[in-house]
Order: C-alpha cells, then sequence, then structure tokens
C-alpha cells in the first residue's frame, strides 16, 4: 500500500505537470491570437522620430506618444505599404468631441476614432468608435471614458475584417458572404471598394485633438490563424437610419456635384 507521503508527492507532481502543460497552452493562444511583444511584430511609432511618416508639420512625436497639434492633413507612414493580410495594433486617446480615423486599405476602409459621447456621429452605431466607417457598427460601445488610452486592434485576411477594442472583437465581417449585402453596398454608394489592397497607413487629421502610441504591424501568412466567431452588431433605431440615409444623399450629391464642375 502507498503511504499518504507517497500519494501527495504524486499529486503535486501531476498538479506542477499540469501547471506547465497549461502555461504551454496559453504561449500558443497568445501566439495564434498576435501576442503583441511577439516578434513577429513591427513597431511603427517610438522615440521622437517620425521617420517614415509623412505630414506638414502638424503632428508631433514625444517619448512614443504621437499628438495633431494644428492643422494640415493626415499622418501618413509613406515607408511602404499596408501588407495584404496583417493584423495592426495601436493605443488611441481623444479630448470631448474629438474625431479621428485610421485608415489602412485604399478608399473607405477606415476604423473610426471617436468621442461617442460628445460627437454627433456617436448617434448612430455605424459611424461610431471602432466602427468599419459607415458600412459595419460595433457590436456595442467598448470605449474608455474621454482622455483615457484605448487598445484598438484591426485584423484583416482574405475578405474578412475584424476591428477590436480594448478586447472586445466589436466588427467581424466576411465581405464575400451574402449576408452581409447591404453594408458592402452601403460602403460602395460612399465610394469604398473592400476588394481595394495596397494603401498606405494614414492616422486622419480631422481637425481634433487626438493621440496615438504603440502602433505596431505584422503581416499575417496563409497559416496564421484568426478568431472567426460570428459578431452581431449593434441595432440601429429607424431614425438613426433615416438620418444615415439623408446624409448618404448628401455624400454622392456633392460627389456628382464635384465631377460636374469643368
Amino acid at each position: 500500500m502507498r503511504s499518504p507521503k507517497f500519494a501527495f508527492v504524486l499529486s503535486l507532481l501531476l498538479v506542477t505537470a499540469l501547471s506547465i502543460v497549461v502555461d504551454a497552452l496559453g504561449e500558443e493562444e497568445l501566439r495564434a491570437q498576435g501576442d503583441p511583444s511577439n516578434s513577429e511584430f513591427e513597431l511603427l511609432s517610438e522615440g521622437n522620430d517620425l521617420s517614415g511618416w509623412k505630414h506638414h508639420g502638424n503632428w508631433k512625436i514625444r517619448d512614443g506618444v504621437i499628438s495633431r497639434e494644428g492643422s494640415g492633413g493626415s499622418l501618413v507612414f509613406v515607408d511602404r505599404t499596408m501588407p495584404d493580410d496583417f493584423e495592426l495594433r495601436f493605443d488611441w486617446k481623444v479630448a470631448e468631441g474629438s474625431n479621428s480615423g485610421v485608415y489602412y486599405r485604399p478608399t473607405q476602409y477606415e476604423y473610426q476614432i471617436l468621442d461617442n459621447q460628445k460627437h454627433r456621429d456617436g448617434t448612430n452605431p455605424r459611424t461610431s468608435a471602432a466602427s468599419l466607417y459607415f458600412c459595419v457598427q460595433p457590436s456595442r460601445d467598448a470605449t474608455n471614458p474621454v482622455g483615457q488610452w484605448n487598445e484598438g486592434r484591426i485584423v484583416c485576411k482574405g475578405s474578412v475584417i475584424q476591428h477590436w477594442l480594448n478586447g472586445v472583437k466589436v466588427v467581424h465581417l466576411d465581405y464575400r458572404d451574402p449576408k452581409w449585402e447591404f453594408h458592402v453596398n452601403l460602403l460602395k454608394q460612399r465610394g469604398g471598394n473592400l476588394e481595394a489592397r495596397g494603401a498606405n497607413l494614414s492616422l486622419q487629421d480631422h481637425g481634433d485633438p487626438v493621440w496615438y502610441r504603440n502602433i505596431r504591424l505584422r503581416t499575417l501568412s496563409e497559416s496564421d490563424p484568426i478568431d472567426l466567431a460570428p459578431v452581431v452588431p449593434a441595432q440601429i433605431s429607424e431614425a438613426v437610419r433615416a438620418a444615415e440615409q439623408k446624409k448618404l444623399e448628401g455624400i454622392i450629391h456633392r460627389r456628382l456635384a464635384a465631377k460636374a464642375k469643368p
């Protein structure tokens, strides 16, 4: 018969072994999800130098924090274009009422940056923070209070587009899936082409105070797994839909008028 001491030692060894296995699985999960400390990520913003970025003197970086400090247009990463399949992570915060955006593919691929409470775009989920602007609304408002940092994350692989906010996947779109036809057509009317590739990463200057830091990028290979769990967009009221349609009509009218000018 085994002694109680032997049984205790055996159980301790089993617990230790199980802990090692769990830790290993945890590390593997981090790798699968794209751990931001992973060496595959390249940091695009650090120190006090905006080398590789183009602007007109209206953006500054201090100790790795990028801020907009005057008019002059977007801050554009011109060192190279974005890969077709990628994961982009970044921290962002806004002042009261501020509006900005992260553009990561050509035409209208925008991760909305916004104060949902004070800016008028916050009244429509489809133009609220972390939305695929004027295309897919987030599942919920996961923003932190104004003045606090938020963690943004964009994952693009094939026809799948994901927006994450503060650890929550709030947008999951496969634009070739027929169930998203309404959303795809909505963006198309605004001038967006979801098949477009090869843009320069761009931080929008919308005339408002905004801050970014820890912008890091990795290219996804065909074998890299991504989270394919579905996400249900937030409900939009009929009144908000009507206002959205009116806004869209205005966008189309201005675009046609601009084309008609000699």
